[in-house]
């Protein structure tokens, strides 16, 4: 956590995991491993130094293929600002990275969970997400 906010409340705000049928379920069950996990993040104030933040993660087939299964979640954090911040770029890193990297675990136990029962034991992320690396790309 940094001395710039504290998350005040946390929570999924919406989760599913979606496959159509047993065909589907067996063709995905040897392709999962090519899913490709997305992540967007938006934010909106809710009063004075509150900000509702949506980390918003896609585990999905990016192929063209027919049978394929959809994962997705929304965690919703919930942030209050310990000081009036003006530079637009403090709380574009504020909840761009800061929050994203201390919320993280929790995510990605939650859409492993989602994985696990949804039949898909053996899933795991070898690559965890580097939220300081993907904030320089973006605004550099």
């Amino acid at each position: 956590m940094s001395e710039n906010y504290k998350i005040v409340s946390k929570f999924i705000k919406d989760i599913s995991g979606e496959t159509p049928d047993i065909e589907t379920y067996l063709y995905v069950k040897d392709y999962i491993s090519k899913y490709q996990l997305n992540i967007e993040i938006n934010s909106n104030p809710l009063k004075a130094q509150i900000i509702e933040v949506n980390t918003l993660l896609k585990f999905h087939d990016i192929s063209k293929s027919k049978k394929r299964s959809h994962f997705e979640m929304t965690y919703t954090s919930v942030i209050k600002l310990n000081e009036e911040i003006k530079d637009k770029k403090v709380l574009q890193k504020i909840i761009l990275c800061d929050v994203q990297k201390e919320i993280y675990p929790d995510i990605e136990k939650a859409l492993l969970n989602l994985l696990h029962t949804s039949g898909y034991p053996n899933i795991k992320f070898e690559k965890k997400v580097d939220f300081d690396e993907l904030y320089n790309k973006q605004f550099n």
